[in-house]
């Protein structure tokens, strides 16, 4: 039996879509219960969302100043937060509760900038508390199933990736307070500089390096805003080029009409070959060199040791997006019990900070006309 873990939450209430799914993934498990919030900039907001969901209005507070103090110093305080806020304050929420020992379950991009990338690192390794990155598709079984076979050398040395992430939902203008999720993320100011390339494309180059632990050395990237007046990219291509002398491609859009959640990756080594959809999650087709293309599903026969660590309900029952999540956050669940450092299937803030390299070395790289970048 273990006792629930008390969350607190940043960010997230209403009208907020990843806070929800936060909330979700962390009951899915049972491992967490949230009992403290500063659910809003916005304190009447702030309030009201700490009502609907059953937060006692003391600890309901109108900031994340005044919630990391307060839950310091109770006996019963928090033990960990989750930061769902738009882009730009990641840095100011986990720095202030990482310095007040409580820890930091955030979701990505780790920050807006570089910079403060860098400086959250500095202030994570002088904390008691731990960093978890939420980049849920490394969560899903049949990502770790991959991950197992590339690692243990199933398919060979590895020679091609390609990988994208495709959607539509931004195709046209959208105007100001149209759409919450929408304003901030095309707003530079609280995004990023990056658009598409922060908001999918760090999925996209997370998934690459969480399957195949192989270094980026350099990339040549190209990024357009084709919505007239957007301020960020919402389409972005780009080569890659593996330490190991691998070559890959990464594709990441959010004007592509007739893509809902377009999440792929396909991968080759000089023995075989991979290819996971995340719309199909549970599925991954397997291609041995000379033999028959083969298709492993979720829970299935021949799946490895980690995909079934993660699997929670039989072959043929749909698991996915939520439960990725949820194995992200019951994994920072054990490390917070056990005390123990995250292991490298858990995203940490040095991922969270080779993320914003990746960002930041397309951005540089576009702005050179497609150069040839190394992530610095």
């Amino acid at each position: 039996m273990h006792k629930r873990i008390k969350l607190g939450m940043v960010g997230g209430g209403q009208g907020a879509f990843i806070g929800a799914v936060h909330r979700m993934a962390a009951r899915l498990d049972d491992q967490f219960e949230l009992v403290a919030g500063a659910l809003s900039s916005n304190a009447e907001r702030a309030a009201a969302s700490g009502a609907e969901l059953g937060i006692d209005p003391v600890r309901s507070y109108a900031s994340f100043e005044e919630m990391a103090k307060a839950e310091a110093a109770r006996k019963d305080g928090i033990q960990a937060v989750s930061v769902v806020t738009p882009n730009h304050m990641h840095y100011p929420v986990a720095k202030a509760f990482l310095e007040a020992g409580i820890h930091v379950i955030c979701d990505k991009p780790l920050t807006s900038t570089l910079e403060d990338a860098i400086a959250l690192g500095e202030i994570a390794k002088d904390s008691s508390a731990e960093f978890i990155l939420t980049h849920n598709y490394s969560g899903y079984p049949m990502v770790r199933q991959a991950r197992e076979m590339v690692r243990s050398g199933k398919i060979g040395n590895l020679r091609k990736v390609h990988v994208e992430y495709v959607q539509d939902w931004l195709s046209a203008s959208i105007s100001a307070g149209e759409n919450k999720q929408a304003d901030w993320r095309a707003d530079p100011k609280r995004s990023g500089l990056g658009g598409a390339i922060a908001d999918i494309g760090t999925h996209a180059f997370q998934l690459t390096d969480f399957i195949c632990g192989e270094p980026l050395k350099e990339l040549a990237a190209d990024l357009t805003s084709f919505v007239a007046g957007r301020l960020v990219d919402d389409d972005a291509h780009m080569m890659l080029r593996y330490q190991n002398g691998a070559k890959g491609y990464l594709w990441a859009s959010q004007v592509c009409p007739g893509n809902e959640n377009g999440l792929r990756i396909r991968i080759f080594g000089e023995n075989g070959g991979l290819e996971w959809h995340q719309e199909n999650p549970n599925q991954l087709w397997v291609s041995m060199l000379g033999e028959p293309k083969q298709l492993l599903t979720r829970g299935g026969h021949r799946t490895g040791d980690l995909a079934k660590s993660v699997t929670r309900v039989p072959a043929g029952h749909p698991e996915g997006y939520l439960e990725g999540f949820a194995t992200i956050y019951t994994e920072a669940a054990n490390i917070i019990r056990s005390g123990r450092k995250p292991s490298d299937l858990s995203p940490t803030i040095e991922e969270g900070i080779l993320g914003m390299r990746f960002i930041d070395a397309a951005i540089r790289s576009s702005n050179a006309n497609a150069q040839w970048t190394p992530l610095g």
